[in-house]
């Protein structure tokens, strides 16, 4: 750990050309650079404060359930919630509850991480998954605050990584006071690597609100796709377009009214796939033209936040990032609006999730675009498969909630400790007579 922060110390004069770049590059927030410094852009309000760490939107998304029910029964709480991405900042501006501050999470450094702790002065901190930084952590837990991981993740690859460097994942991670696993499987890697006072109440995952909608725009997408089969490839990643446009071709001769709607994970980069598109099918920009056109046969949502729009108007739903490897994504929020799931072979990155869905019947694992147009084309001319499918992702989805209320039930002699018991009243002289005197 000594290490570590003799590194980052020496790194430090470099780094605000790295973020200089990061802004250059829209991945920071020019008006709000000083916060990734340690410098709070808002005053800590007095009394008790909760602080929450979470990585990025998926990560933040997880936990608005949590961040709601505490700010419900602990309304005399300041939380405050730290992210490190423009896109989760623009996304916790909607959807945080009234109150709840946002600052983006300090670049881990010594002194950026000392001026963080120093000036809100957490009472109680929450780390969201595996958003490990060496320098924050030792720097909370120096400050005395009770630190606590939540949906504690720690995958094979990462323990492998944690587990070459002990000198510093032993000693952060066994600063933490207690410790919630995402799974069985998570809590053991990170007892292994010397979290304390683990235990398994679920995954907050699984508890997230549903992803927020228009619903004069989804009145508007249902109108507009009502005579056409329709499918979606959502959070698709570079080299997967690709595939998604030969299993449209397929499928294309099979339904001539076919449209494929592709979400890519980054929506910057939706210029870039409907000019490598164009060569094979009709292609459209929503953040071009929201209206589609009649012509248009891949429509590219580039757009910001509009999943669960999609997610509602198309119900066949293929998780990118699986065809490729890149380990797949989260499937909850698809699953959470009862959508018929399709998925690659590579889903690594949710393991665990996508086994136990598989085991249960509510997915479609394909390998090719071949195969994947097989059982689209299935499921668009098959309306009951598609409901039975649909059926089981929601069964499966209903059997897996309530986390959030017993990570609540055990957080309650942290956040509510018992009064201590009052002393026992001293005995007067002639109380103490009295009682002596009794044979």
């Amino acid at each position: 750990m000594r290490n570590y922060r003799l590194i980052t110390s020496l790194v430090a004069p470099l780094l605000p050309l790295w973020l200089q770049w990061r802004k250059l590059h829209g991945k920071e927030d020019a008006m709000r650079l000083g916060e990734r410094y340690g410098y709070a852009s808002v005053p800590r309000p007095p009394g008790t404060l909760i602080w929450l760490h979470a990585a990025s939107v998926g990560e933040a998304n997880s936990i608005l359930v949590f961040i709601q029910k505490i700010a419900k029964k602990y309304p005399h709480f300041t939380l405050l919630l730290t992210t490190g991405t423009v896109t989760s900042a623009a996304l916790m501006q909607k959807r945080l509850p009234k109150g709840v501050i946002h600052q983006y999470v300090p670049i881990d450094t010594p002194d950026a991480t000392r001026r963080f702790i120093a000036h809100w002065k957490p009472n109680i901190a929450f780390w969201v998954e595996s958003e490990f930084w060496p320098n924050l952590v030792m720097e909370t837990n120096d400050s005395e605050a009770f630190m606590i991981i939540v949906n504690g993740r720690m995958s094979e690859k990462s323990f492998a990584g944690w587990s070459k460097r002990p000198s510093i994942s032993r000693p952060m991670l066994s600063s933490f006071d207690a410790t919630f696993a995402q799974t069985p499987d998570d809590g053991k890697r990170l007892s292994a690597l010397g979290a304390k006072g683990v235990e398994y109440v679920g995954n907050l995952k699984y508890d997230a609100e549903l992803l927020p909608c228009n619903e004069e725009e989804l009145i508007d997408m249902q109108a507009a796709l009502s005579t056409r089969a329709v499918w979606l490839a959502a959070s698709t990643h570079p080299g997967e377009e690709a595939l998604i446009a030969k299993a449209h071709t397929i499928l294309a001769g099979r339904h001539p009214n076919l449209l494929t709607v592709i979400v890519p994970r980054h929506p910057a980069r939706g210029p870039e796939i409907a000019t490598a598109l164009n060569k094979t099918a009709t292609t459209q920009l929503r953040s071009h033209q929201k209206d589609i056109a009649p012509a248009t046969s891949i429509y590219i949502a580039d757009t910001l936040g509009e999943l669960g729009l999609f997610y509602r108007a198309c119900e066949i739903v293929f998780m990118g990032g699986s065809l490729i490897k890149h380990g797949g994504q989260n499937p909850l929020e698809a699953a959470r609006l009862s959508c018929a799931i399709l998925t690659g072979t590579h889903t690594h990155n949710f393991a665990d999730m996508y086994t136990d869905m598989e085991s249960a019947g509510a997915l479609i694992r394909v390998n090719t675009p071949d195969a994947l147009a097989l059982h689209v084309d299935l499921l668009l001319k098959d309306l009951p498969s598609r409901d039975k499918l649909q059926n089981t992702v929601k069964r499966w989805m209903d059997g897996k909630s309530g986390t959030a209320d017993r990570l609540m039930r055990a957080l309650e002699p942290i956040f509510d400790p018992a009064p201590p018991a009052p002393e026992k009243p001293k005995e007067t002289p002639q109380e103490i007579m009295a009682r002596e005197a009794k044979p």
